[in-house]
């Protein structure tokens, strides 16, 4: 463990996978900014349960990558940038992905 590890805690993405995870932070922003995560009806970017379906891959992709301590750091990301509301919403997307509860 290097000193910077001790100091703040391991990273929870390997460095290969660093520039995959930043662009799926854009992408979930984006997502927010421009279509929100949840929906009232099905169809289109959103699945059966009215979810949005990239938001949730992303979700699933996270979940891989770092599990539930990831998800758990990218979700207050999103809330920092795009605010309780909209990150809520993210929440109840991201339902039955791993550990995730809303």
């Amino acid at each position: 463990m290097g000193f910077l590890d001790f100091l703040f805690g391991k990273s929870l993405v390997p460095s290969e996978l660093k520039p995959e995870v930043d662009r799926m932070v854009q992408d979930l922003i984006r997502i927010g900014q421009t279509e929100d995560f949840l929906s009232e009806r099905p169809g289109g970017s959103f699945n059966a349960q009215s979810r949005h379906i990239r938001a949730r891959e992303i979700g699933k992709r996270l979940n891989e990558i770092g599990g539930f301590e990831l998800m758990e750091k990218i979700y207050k990301r999103v809330r920092k940038q795009l605010g309780a509301q909209v990150a809520t919403h993210l929440s109840y997307a991201w339902a039955e992905i791993g550990k995730w509860v809303p």
